[in-house]
């Protein structure tokens, strides 16, 4: 096919053929690299206007110049509780547990001046709640040494059973490690605070050592949950996470049951095989990484919520591929609020089923034209969309399983807040015990117990070599 010249044929014409030839070469040199600059800069402005309405971006990267959803216009109602509204008090300590009782009685009418005699058999309960000085209660445990007479041999009394060598009982121990993972303080931080309000001087040396303790109370209920989790449908994720200044990932798989965290350096399918078993059976919620293509599609439910994210990004880029993303997230928002009918019993599952059927299909023709767009991003994703579209409707078959990986998302938050102040850990120890207390705390959550009666449980077992309390409250 001929090529029209970059001049006027005229001009073109007055050129001799070898130089044409030589000129053709370096044109076509140019516009190679054109081409490539173009692509290279479109990739940057694509990454400048990420955010975390368009990607996997948490919120707290979003700028100011991020557009928000608009604020909802004022109703013309006063602040507070409006009229009907069940008022929420504190609840007052029932009499037979209060403290000191302090009987405030009138002597004279507030208006004549009489004197007042009597009693109220129902006064008004006014109650202030006060902590005591926090003042530590320090045991000394004297252990002699006695020479024997006969032998000469010098022999030290052993402490009491349950006794802990570290010198720091399990409710104080317990405690330094929620400073740590429940409220994110620094190992400093702990040692102010421990010395300030309790008048317990503290190394950060300790509070190390402490840490490490309750990771060893802890172990075997650990190891229970991670067993349980393997029978149970899941839903997982992952997020970056720092050991040794060194790029290291941070795991949770999150159950009806419980939730497990793991710090592992590997992103891959070894990972999974190692929390979920090779042999799992259940159903994994979870976005489109690589490493859940180790299980089968029939197993797998892919995020709808990611799927947004990629079809707002597709109108965000514009060009021919905002056509797609228009249809896609219209696809999607429709699929959310026919899951909301069902969860409200406005429609039936039958229905429901029947109705998710018509949009699958017309969703599957939105991703065969997506293939098919010049835009290279819009045509890849719809590409590998189709290829593992089994794994976005698991969930009609299956209504029990969630049609996103929220929950697990959800589960990183407190851990990537974590991590921003901390940098992450900087040994393998350390990495067990974030992954430790992090399951304990999300745990208990989950099942409404107390995280520290938890632990103080958990530590004076260990002391007393006994056998720790389950994590997951056991049925019936």
């Amino acid at each position: 096919m001929e090529r029209t010249p970059p001049i006027p044929v005229e001009l073109w014409e007055q050129i001799p053929p070898p130089v044409q030839a030589v000129l053709w070469v370096v044109l076509d040199r140019y516009e190679a690299r054109i081409a490539s600059l173009e692509a290279e800069v479109g990739e940057l402005k694509a990454r400048l206007n990420q955010s975390s309405q368009n990607s996997s971006k948490p919120p707290s990267s979003d700028g100011p110049h991020v557009k928000r959803k608009p604020p909802r216009p004022p109703s013309g109602r006063n602040r507070g509780g409006q009229p009907g509204h069940r008022g929420h008090h504190r609840t007052l300590v029932p009499a037979d547990q209060v403290d000191e009782v302090v009987v405030c009685a009138p002597t004279r009418c507030r208006r004549c001046g009489q004197a007042l005699q009597g009693s109220d058999p129902q006064p008004h309960r006014h109650q202030v709640v006060e902590l005591p000085p926090p003042i530590p209660h320090v045991t000394e445990y004297q252990q002699q040494r006695l020479r024997c007479d006969h032998c000469g041999i010098t022999t030290c009394g052993a402490l009491p059973h349950g006794v802990p060598t570290t010198g720091y009982g399990p409710r104080f121990t317990s405690i330094v490690a929620l400073c740590s993972g429940a409220y994110r303080m620094s190992k400093r931080m702990i040692a102010h605070f421990s010395r300030e309000v309790w008048g317990v001087p503290l190394s950060l040396g300790e509070v190390c050592a402490l840490e490490q303790v309750v990771r060893r109370a802890v172990q075997e209920p650990i190891d229970e949950v991670r067993d349980v989790v393997q029978w149970s449908d899941t839903n997982v994720d992952e997020t970056r996470w720092r050991e040794q200044n060194r790029r290291a990932h941070l795991w949770t798989v999150v159950t009806p049951q419980a939730r497990v965290y793991a710090i592992r350096r590997s992103r891959g399918a070894k990972v999974l095989h190692e929390l979920l078993g090779k042999d799992y059976a259940g159903t994994i919620g979870s976005d489109r990484a690589k490493a859940y293509d180790c299980y089968p599609l029939r197993q797998r439910q892919l995020c709808w919520s990611h799927l947004r994210r990629d079809a707002q990004a597709m109108i965000d880029r514009g060009g021919p591929g905002r056509k797609v993303g228009e249809h896609l997230l219209e696809h999607a928002n429709v699929l959310f609020v026919w899951r909301r009918w069902l969860r409200e019993s406005q429609w039936s599952r039958s229905t429901w089923q029947q109705q998710m059927g018509g949009l699958r299909r017309s969703f599957r023709q939105e991703l065969r034209w997506g293939t098919h767009v010049r835009c290279q991003k819009t045509a890849a994703t719809c590409r590998e969309l189709l290829a593992k579209e089994r794994a976005l409707w698991t969930f009609v078959r299956m209504p029990e399983i969630p049609e996103t990986n929220n929950s697990a998302e959800r589960a990183l938050r407190h851990p990537v807040q974590w991590r921003k102040t901390s940098y992450g850990t900087q040994s393998e120890h350390g990495s067990r015990f974030v992954e430790s207390i992090l399951t304990i705390l999300a745990t208990c959550q989950q099942h409404q117990q107390n995280a520290f009666a938890y632990l103080t449980a958990c530590c004076r077992a260990f002391f007393n070599s006994t056998v720790p309390p389950a994590l997951v409250p056991q049925p019936g």
